[in-house]
């Protein structure tokens, strides 16, 4: 099994957030909480099975600590997050 952390972006494989990027927030007990900022917010996490998810290697850290400290974290952080990560290592692949 894959190592999954808190603050990785991570890829859906399956259902109707197919392709869309996401944070972990947390990880249980063969499912991880993922949120985007937008249609799953940091209130109200989507519950997924690993098995459905696609780990990528980029982790924010600054944003994993920020949650595990339950630090004052919003949405919008989220999503400029995901952005950033998102456009820095496809600028990397290039």
């Amino acid at each position: 099994m894959q190592d999954i952390n808190i603050g990785q972006l991570i890829f859906s494989k399956a259902g109707r957030d197919k392709g869309n990027p996401f944070l972990v927030v947390e990880v249980a007990e063969g499912y991880v909480y993922l949120v985007d900022g937008k249609m799953r917010r940091l209130d109200q996490p989507k519950k997924k099975k690993i098995k459905h998810i696609q780990p990528t290697h980029w982790i924010s850290h600054d944003l994993a600590e920020e949650i595990r400290s339950y630090g004052k974290l919003t949405n919008a952080d989220i999503q400029k997050e995901i952005a950033a990560l998102v456009e820095k290592n496809t600028e990397k692949e290039e």
